[in-house]
């Protein structure tokens, strides 16, 4: 059996440091660019590097999520971005739709790629469509009981791994796809 990872979220590098330093054995955050959390303080790319310092010197992961819901010209600095968190040597990316993670395939083949709740992972033949595609973790909806949850590790590759939440805020909408803040914001709306 495969041990079980305490993630946590972090909204800023001292919100990190404090989440390794209690316990968790990774920390997901996101970057300035390419995140759909318009208010939150996010990380810009020196903190990046400076919270992968931290975690790696402790045998500790970091994660990078890019949630951003991307309409054609949000691709245009997409691969530049990518590049730097690979040279920062962060430990996974965690996707929410198939044009960033064809992206990511390409420029970055040795990324470990993870899908994230936005996904809507509800069930195992999406979990496996992923899988297929050389994803090795999937976040899985916020929504589903440990059936569903029992069900799809039943019908997935024993190398796949499955993340659930166990404790945090459920967003207006499904599985995390925050489209109404995503209006508000402008992040959603065509420049």
């Amino acid at each position: 059996m495969n041990k079980v990872e305490l993630l946590a979220p972090a909204g800023n590098l001292e919100k990190a440091k404090i989440a390794l330093i209690y316990g968790a054995d990774a920390v997901y955050i996101g970057g300035k660019k390419f995140s759909l959390r318009a208010r939150a303080s996010n990380f810009e790319l020196d903190d990046i590097k400076e919270i992968c310092r931290f975690a790696h010197e402790r045998n500790k992961k970091v994660y990078v999520i890019i949630s951003l819901l991307p309409h054609n010209n949000d691709f245009v600095k997409l691969e530049e971005y990518l590049l730097k968190l690979n040279e920062i040597k962060v430990d996974a990316l965690i996707l929410c739709e198939p044009g960033t993670l064809e992206i990511v395939r390409r420029v970055l083949p040795d990324m470990k790629i993870h899908m994230g709740s936005q996904t809507n992972i509800y069930n195992y033949e999406t979990a496996r469509f992923y899988y297929d595609l050389g994803v090795r973790r999937v976040v899985i909806a916020k929504e589903l009981g440990l059936k569903d949850i029992i069900d799809i590790r039943k019908n997935v590759p024993l190398d796949l791994e499955i993340e659930a939440f166990v404790h945090g805020g459920m967003v207006m909408s499904y599985s995390g796809r925050r489209l109404l803040s995503n209006y508000m914001s402008s992040k959603g709306t065509k420049e």
